[in-house]
């Protein structure tokens, strides 16, 4: 260029001549080949004072071109008051290019300027606005609309809807809204705007509602594809087909079908409908296709259960070379982790990282829960660190895909039973962030596989500050799943004064919409905290009862030893018409054995194929060996073992092992321990069942070889722990223990109860101490079981009359079986005995497991 190239004499003189001619620096600004040309041309104008009124606004333009608009900000600073043109176009430019806090900024400097906006300023701005989101200078700009005169102008009002929906405050939107159709000044935009409005804010009820307004004969609005694209996802998300086909309909007779958008809509729809028919058909009908209209199906395959026909599509968009998107991943390894694939979902996951496909948020939740499938704690803290270095934003506001990830991850620790990290990682979300799920995924993880007192302290923590308003402070109300796993942990502790809190809380609180749900949970609680009376009420009173109702109160009744009531409750399912299936069956065969109902169990086993379709697994076989050898039949158990139509699994060894140490068959106990040494199924039940064995037997040296190799292997027995809950917290007993506080007093009618009992008849089983001493020994030994302190523990704190609940972590011994009948006789306390096994009801020398056990 001549004016920067040569001398500058003959530069200053060539300015000289232009500043004559204006046009000329009209036309060198619009051949500016850079953004520094641009730069010193800017300043030759202003060294030499040539601007007149058009060239500003031409200088604003050239900085746009070279996409500098920090230039351009600071030319229409300087040459202010300057057309609002290029205002709007600075901030159309910023809004273009996601600037959106740039694009706000830019609008407040020109109002301060003296700038007047016009109707096509405020659209631009009130989009950043909203997709920031930023409802307080959102709703500054409506002011500054209404202040200059534009509330009547209907493409500043469309725009005010849509601000206020992205922002959440859906009641401003509707009013917005309202005042349009009173001033009459409504179109297809206003309705398509508020009907996004309320898609967006989750209320697609009322998006339906709006849309047959619109569509209203008296309206004379036709829809159009923005329209059918807007509503179709209501139905979805309602469920609606119906409503969802008559849009389908709409869209084929005004000949919208053949747009893009509206098809994939339309697939869409279907999909979330569970109409995979239907949406196949759209599918193959639509001339023009994208990777959205696969991801579609795909993803309705895989979510409506029809994972093989997604898998085939997922296969054929590689084999015709489509380009596959994070979603298509995404729903793949969904799919597999839905369905407990754990180690497919993560082969998956491998080939979209070689792909070069980047994952999201949705995509790293479930691979996560396939880690936490399958216990990968390895993979998944791979998993931890991608997502460290990757997807989240620790300073950033926008927080709510961080959320989900993070909430995947306690979850998936939790799984992989590593509580430390789960807790940690709950720990790094500030109070005010976490949502009910990032509270329920750690409950439920202490719940299941860690430390329940751990989930019921959480979940008091929850409730403390909790608030049913999702925008207050403090922490949100409990769900049904929260309440679920909360009551899980109570169940797990036989907690029942916890129990019944949360029941309480349930009643208050009024979670109707979940009550089935909630009340399943109810009775199992009540079930495992001995209170089979309370967990018949819950049943009685549920308005409606499903599968998981009857089978819930059915094992209570079984754990109890009410295995009369139990197969009532099995007749009263099937008259019901519900249809019993194979877990139904565990709990019906289960019931018999520890009822001693030995020919009804074998006959309900026989009937399970013939009567009711369900074929026998090997659970029900377990069940049945476990049957026959609680009534000593313990040949009849070995023959079907042999006749098994599948290879007998550890389930049915241990329980052949059990009952061989009830009836102290030495030959066939050994011969199910070597099959489950060839199973690698060994644990310290199954070695401590053996030794048992062969201590009841005299067989020391056996007993030495066994705990020998146990300490061999690296196979530690979990030792014999007890709790009872006293009028100031729960106490735990471990077998010789003697740290509490009361131990002198607990020891103490502890001994005075043995000397009673050994009047009335008790005779110390010393075959269940298990150590080569002599019997007197033995009966001290026996004296110190945990389950017989407790006892004693509660008899000191429990007022007279009340029942006494223990809880034991394994199988009561029996010779504790046996002190505890014949105290018993003498106390006036029913006391109620929970093992690893069963429910034992001890009540005027007599247990309610009639030696089933």
């Amino acid at each position: 260029m001549l004016l920067f190239h040569c001398s500058r004499p003959l530069a200053q003189a060539h300015a000289r001549h232009l500043s004559t001619f204006s046009p000329s620096f009209t036309t060198l600004l619009q051949d500016c080949k850079s953004l520094s040309d641009a730069r010193l041309l800017h300043q030759q104008i202003l060294a030499r004072g040539l601007l007149h009124s058009h060239l500003p606004t031409r200088i604003v333009a050239s900085y746009l071109g070279f996409n500098s608009p920090s230039d351009a900000l600071a030319a229409l600073e300087r040459h202010s008051p300057t057309a609002v043109f290029w205002w709007n176009a600075l901030i159309r430019y910023h809004v273009r290019h996601s600037n959106l806090n740039a694009a706000v900024s830019v609008f407040r400097r020109m109002v301060n300027l003296g700038t007047r906006p016009d109707h096509f300023t405020f659209p631009f701005v009130l989009k950043a606005c909203g997709e920031l989101p930023l409802f307080c200078q959102g709703s500054a700009v409506h002011a500054v609309v209404c202040s200059n005169g534009f509330e009547s102008n209907v493409f500043v009002c469309n725009a005010l809807v849509a601000m206020y929906a992205r922002c959440g405050i859906i009641e401003d939107a509707r009013q917005v809204f309202d005042e349009i159709l009173q001033r009459g000044i409504g179109d297809v935009v206003s309705w398509n705007s508020i009907v996004a409005a309320y898609v967006q804010s989750d209320e697609p009820r009322w998006a339906l509602d709006m849309f047959a307004g619109m569509t209203a004969s008296d309206r004379n609005l036709q829809p159009d594809a923005v329209s059918l694209v807007n509503v179709l996802p209501a139905c979805a998300s309602l469920g609606v087909s119906l409503q969802g086909k008559q849009a389908h309909g709409f869209a084929v007779r005004c000949g919208l079908f053949s747009d893009l958008f509206v098809g994939n809509a339309i697939i869409d729809m279907y999909a979330k409908c569970r109409m995979m028919d239907e949406a196949h058909r759209v599918f193959e009908c639509m001339e023009c296709k994208d990777v959205v209209s696969w991801n579609a199906m795909v993803t309705g395959y895989a979510q409506s259960g029809y994972f093989s026909d997604a898998l085939h599509l997922f296969e054929k968009m590689r084999g015709e070379n489509i380009r596959l998107n994070v979603v298509t991943w995404s729903a793949v390894i969904a799919g597999y982790a839905q369905r407990g694939l754990g180690l497919e979902a993560l082969d998956v996951f491998r080939q979209m990282q070689l792909s070069g496909s980047e994952p999201n948020a949705v995509t790293i939740i479930s691979v996560l829960s396939a880690c936490a499938a399958v216990g990968a704690l390895l993979q998944g803290k791979e998993t931890h660190g991608y997502v460290l270095r990757h997807l989240l934003n620790w300073n950033d506001n926008d927080n709510g895909d961080d959320l989900m990830v993070k909430n995947g991850l306690i979850d998936m620790y939790s799984k992989c039973r590593c509580a430390s990290a789960s807790r940690a990682m709950f720990d790094t979300v500030p109070l005010a962030e976490r949502n009910v799920v990032t509270w329920t995924v750690l409950i439920g993880g202490y719940a299941q596989h860690g430390d329940a007192n751990d989930a019921l302290e959480l979940f008091s923590q929850m409730l403390q500050d909790g608030n049913p308003k999702p925008n207050a402070d403090g922490n949100p109300k409990p769900n049904a799943f929260t309440i679920s796993c909360a009551l899980m942990a109570c169940a797990r502790l036989a907690s029942l004064r916890f129990g019944k809190q949360i029941h309480a809380y349930v009643i208050r609180n009024r979670y109707e919409a979940a009550m089935l749900f909630v009340a399943n949970c109810l009775i199992d609680m009540y079930s495992k905290c001995a209170d089979i009376d309370a967990a018949q009420t819950v049943f009685d009173r549920m308005p409606e009862r499903n599968s998981v109702s009857w089978t819930s109160l059915m094992t209570g009744y079984g754990m109890h030893g009410c295995g009369e009531n139990a197969l009532r409750m099995f007749d009263g399912m099937c008259e019901a018409g519900l249809f019993p299936d194979g877990i139904t069956f565990i709990v019906v065969l289960y019931a018999c054995s520890h009822s001693g109902m030995v020919d009804k169990g074998i006959g309900y086993f026989n009937s399970m194929g013939k009567d009711y379709g369900v074929a026998a697994g090997v659970e029900h076989y377990a069940c049945v060996v476990d049957l026959l050898g609680r009534a000593g039949r313990l040949d009849e158990a070995q023959e079907l073992i042999k006749i098994m139509p599948m290879k007998p699994s550890s389930v049915v060894w241990v329980a052949l092992l059990s009952a061989c140490r009830t009836h102290a068959n030495v030959e066939l106990g050994e011969y199910a321990a070597r099959q489950l040494l060839e199973l690698e199924s060994e644990n310290d039940g199954s070695y401590t069942l053996l030794s048992n064995i062969y201590a009841n037997a005299g067989r020391w040296r056996d007993v030495a070889r066994i705990r020998s190799l146990m300490k061999k292997t690296g196979i530690r027995k979990r030792p014999g722990c007890s709790w009872i809950q006293g009028s100031k917290g729960t106490a735990a007993f471990f077998v010789g223990d003697r740290s509490h506080p009361m131990s002198d007093q607990i020891y103490n009618v502890l001994a005075t109860l043995i000397q009673r009992i050994k009047v009335i008849g008790y005779v110390p089983e010393t075959s269940f101490a298990l150590h080569d001493v002599d019997d007197e020994e033995k009966g001290y030994l026996l004296s110190e079981h945990s389950e017989k302190l407790a006892l004693a523990f509660g008899i000191l704190t429990m007022p007279p009359g009340a029942p006494i609940r223990i809880t034991k972590n394994l199988r009561v011994c029996g010779d504790c079986h046996s002190a505890i009948t014949f105290i018993s006789k003498i106390v006036d306390h029913e006391i109620i005995l929970r093992d690893s096994s069963r429910f034992h009801h001890f009540k005027n020398g007599s247990c309610s497991c009639g030696g089933y056990w």
